[in-house]
């Protein structure tokens, strides 16, 4: 049977070495320390995924500003022109696709990172290596498009007349809340979809709804206050409107609640990185 941890020991005997391979016992460590050693893995897995994601299409990369034109459009037709929703006195466009970038990205991410292990069964059953680059890389293949996508987005700030303050500085601390939750909540359910393969079906329902529990087509200033505090326990609650106040100046976010959200997904991040380290031991038998 083949063990995805090793640990080793080694002595003589009449001159040669033994190694000794088997499973680790209880929870285990994280080691992180092997993601280092394997960065040309991930280098090479991460381009491999992007490479050949859009390989073989008649219009390639050209994919990567028609799709978010196409939900600009789509969104702005149904929830601003027909539904008329309040977009805090921002173009409704602009409005919309602030939000939808990082939660497109998200979702992407969430998505890949769950079926990271029975999608990459062929690899995993055939060579060691840290399970968790899988999920990582999963996770990272959406950069190029949310890059791609971001320059659309300031092309479009540049045509309604909006130049970001210094606020933008703290970008990056929302994106990075997105990767996290993206990341943590993925190898929960990685873990699980590789005994339950209906995880991921399930998955897409769940995204359905957690979309319309975050300001994404809506402002969260329709959210009645008293439950503003638990609305807002929502991570990407949370990196949704600090997109809009990073980039845009709206001023929907609530401070107290976003920051019990990130101890939230670190704390999700930790039990997903556990769980799946565990998961790992016996992944080859069941995938």
């Amino acid at each position: 049977m083949f063990l995805s941890r090793k640990r080793r020991s080694s002595k003589e005997v009449t001159g040669e070495i033994v190694t000794r391979i088997q499973a680790t016992r209880g929870w285990g460590k994280l080691n992180l320390d092997e993601l280092w050693q394997y960065r040309d893995l991930i280098y090479f897995l991460l381009w491999r995924e992007i490479n050949g994601r859009y390989k073989q299409m008649a219009l390639g990369s050209l994919w990567l500003v028609l799709q978010p034109l196409y939900g600009i459009v789509l969104n702005t037709l149904v929830f601003g022109v027909l539904a008329k929703l309040p977009s805090d006195g921002l173009p409704y466009p602009l409005f919309n696709y602030a939000a939808m970038l990082p939660w497109t990205f998200f979702s992407g991410a969430l998505t890949r990172s769950a079926g990271s292990l029975s999608s990459n069964q062929g690899l995993i059953s055939k060579v060691y290596f840290p399970r968790l680059v899988v999920a990582i890389v999963a996770v990272l293949s959406g950069l190029l498009d949310f890059l791609v996508s971001f320059g659309l987005l300031l092309m479009m700030m540049l045509y309604f007349g909006f130049v970001p303050g210094i606020a933008v500085l703290t970008l990056p601390l929302f994106f990075g809340l997105a990767i996290t939750t993206a990341l943590g909540i993925g190898l929960c359910l990685a873990s699980l979809q590789a005994w339950f393969r209906d995880v991921g079906f399930m998955l897409n329902y769940i995204l359905q709804a957690w979309l319309y529990l975050t300001p994404v087509v809506y402002s969260s200033a329709v959210v009645p206050e008293k439950w503003r505090f638990i609305y807002f326990l929502n991570p990407m609650a949370t990196v949704v409107e600090g997109f809009r106040w990073a980039l845009l100046g709206s001023a929907n976010l609530d401070w107290f609640p976003a920051l019990i959200s990130v101890v939230e997904s670190i704390f999700i991040l930790w039990i997903g990185a556990y769980l799946f380290r565990r998961t790992e031991r016996t992944i080859v038998d069941i995938v």
